[in-house]
């Protein structure tokens, strides 16, 4: 039984396994002018673009929903939830052709780089960088959930 990963099953863990098979291939000196090391390096950092990807969505996703739920400004709010849906999708998507990428989200530098965006545009609306919260306040599934939004503190939509 082949226990490979399909390319289309999921991306990501593809591109790791192709990469250590190129390297495993390499190693046997096949008589072939394929510069295997860089082959091998190309699609094994395809495979972390897409996690830096997937980061990059959740922080965007964390960044405004701060802004939704702690700025009192009413006027980009629809700027905001726009952009909320467009990085869940692009979130959801990217697990949907790579599974695998789940075990490689890491919610707190997520959290650590959103928080640092939001804090630039919540200091136009005069929000101290120290009432923002310190640990991210939102589950990974909230983050994902194109149905749920964080109570804005100032009773805004």
């Amino acid at each position: 039984m082949d226990s490979r990963i399909g390319y289309d099953d999921d991306f990501y863990a593809w591109t790791q396994e192709q990469a250590r098979l190129l390297r495993e291939a390499a190693r046997e000196r096949l008589n072939t002018p394929i510069d295997w090391e860089h082959v091998a390096e190309e699609i094994e950092d395809m495979g972390r673009n897409d996690r830096r990807a997937i980061n990059s969505h959740l922080a965007r996703v964390i960044e405004r929903l701060l802004k939704l739920e702690l700025s009192p400004a009413s006027d980009p709010r629809s700027g905001w939830r726009k952009s909320v849906r467009e990085q869940r999708a692009a979130a959801v998507d990217a697990l949907a052709d790579s599974p695998s990428l789940k075990s490689h989200m890491d919610l707190p530098f997520a959290f650590r780089r959103g928080r640092g965006f939001a804090t630039d545009g919540l200091g136009q609306d005069r929000i101290d960088e120290r009432e923002l919260p310190v640990e991210c306040p939102y589950a990974l599934e909230q983050i994902l959930d194109e149905d749920w939004w964080p109570t804005n503190r100032h009773g805004l939509e």
